[in-house]
């Protein structure tokens, strides 16, 4: 008979207590080992048959991905549950059949730069390096300047380099001075982004779309926006 005492010396319940001694008069001294916990029975899990279906068919079609593959086994076998794609999918990268391919990253490498010969041929625009102010918050002053007078059009104070901030900036200088030609910049935001194609931000996207050149210093080269950084 289990006593209290004895649980309370090992730190378990009587109900506990009890438990173990009943596995160990039905299995011996296997039965005090650990148990998994896995259940019985998964609602979930995919049916064997299916699973090999789905490894059959890709043997067939090793080019199919996990869209085609559905459809084919919904034809096959139309009185099933059809599994998801993502489940399809699971099923292939289980058993090692899905090929992972890196995405190239844009690396920065510059434009061909021309100088101007009049006003509003070339505008050069940075976001000068932050700091802080005396209320802690931090300041982004987003300079322009005009290459051939070097006037300077706009020093602005923003509270983030996000292109957000960015376009209420550009759009009062347009209307006040009209659009460039071109406009040269580094290879940072706002005016660029190493997630996108080629490097292009919603702020340079723009640009394009107003007909305005793009010209981007290689990185690492400040000199060759050498006119800005000076004014800076």
């Amino acid at each position: 008979m289990i006593t209290a005492p004895l649980c309370r010396q090992f730190g378990i319940s009587r109900v506990t207590g009890y438990k173990i001694y009943d596995r160990y008069k039905d299995c011996g001294l296997d039965g005090l080992n650990d148990r998994s916990r896995r259940p019985y029975r998964q609602a979930s899990q995919l049916p064997f048959q299916i699973e090999r279906s789905i490894l059959r068919i890709k043997r067939e079609y090793p080019s199919w991905g996990a869209p085609k593959i559905r459809d084919k086994l919904l034809r096959e076998l139309p009185m099933l549950k059809p599994p998801a794609v993502s489940t399809v999918h699971a099923v292939l990268d289980r058993h090692g059949l899905v090929i992972r391919r890196k995405r190239r990253r844009y690396t920065a490498q510059g434009t061909p730069l021309n100088a101007a010969s009049e006003p509003n041929g070339l505008w050069c625009a940075d976001c000068k390096g932050e700091f802080q102010l005396g209320n802690r918050q931090y300041c982004y002053p987003l300079t322009i300047s005009d290459y051939q007078s070097r006037y300077l059009l706009a020093c602005e104070r923003v509270t983030s380099t996000k292109a957000d901030f960015a376009f209420s900036v550009f759009e009062s200088v347009f209307k006040e001075f009209g659009l460039p030609c071109a406009i040269r910049t580094d290879n940072g935001a706002p005016s660029a982004s190493s997630h996108a194609m080629f490097g292009l931000s919603k702020l340079s996207v723009w640009w394009l779309r107003l007909g305005i050149r793009l010209e981007r210093i290689r990185p690492g080269c400040p000199q060759q926006n050498g006119r800005h950084e000076r004014m800076h």
